[in-house]
């Protein structure tokens, strides 16, 4: 990694999403505070780290900028997956700030990883608890029902839908893409 002091947006990214991941796991819930420090805190890292290795002030606000992107491109999936009821409000807030924290391809890339992480973990845990079935069935109802019309969408139980709390598998997410790119 080239660019002036990188690691420390890493760190902090590390750090961010560790926390998270301890209240998501221990409370079941990503405080505001976290998420929304993070975000407003990530165009600010950029721009102090620019500054710090005596670059422009131009250069300082290209790389806000690029956070702020960054934010923009890393919540649109988790944003349709919300509305979809697939994750929670924390999860995109926290993938938001991530967002910022590690500006676009950092961004993608630890969603991606954190995604795999979840797609690796959840048919585990659901297996063992003796969900995966019926859970593997809602799924594919729900999205079938993305394609039927309103009238004949097929309803499923709230009672019979399971939660998987994503904080930790993108906490992962974050960790493999600092250590990928130190």
């Amino acid at each position: 990694m080239n660019e002036p002091y990188a690691h420390v947006f890493l760190v902090v990214a590390v750090a961010v999403s560790a926390v998270a991941a301890w209240f998501d796991w221990r409370r079941g819930e990503i405080p505001n505070w976290l998420t929304y420090g993070a975000l407003a805190l990530g165009p600010l890292i950029h721009m102090g780290r620019m500054l710090a290795a005596r670059q422009t002030m131009e250069a300082a606000l290209t790389e806000g900028g690029f956070s702020i992107v960054g934010a923009l491109v890393c919540g649109i999936v988790p944003v349709i997956l919300y509305r979809q009821g697939a994750i929670g409000g924390g999860d995109v807030k926290l993938l938001v700030a991530m967002g910022a924290l590690l500006q676009t391809m950092y961004g993608v890339e630890a969603q991606m990883y954190g995604f795999f992480a979840a797609a690796i973990v959840a048919p585990a845990r659901l297996a063992y608890e003796g969900k995966l079935l019926s859970t593997l069935k809602n799924a594919l109802t729900i999205f079938v029902n993305m394609f039927r019309p309103a009238s004949k969408q097929e309803a499923v139980a709230e009672s019979t839908l399971s939660w998987f709390r994503l904080g930790p598998p993108l906490a992962f997410g974050v960790a493999l893409t600092a250590y990928l790119h130190w």
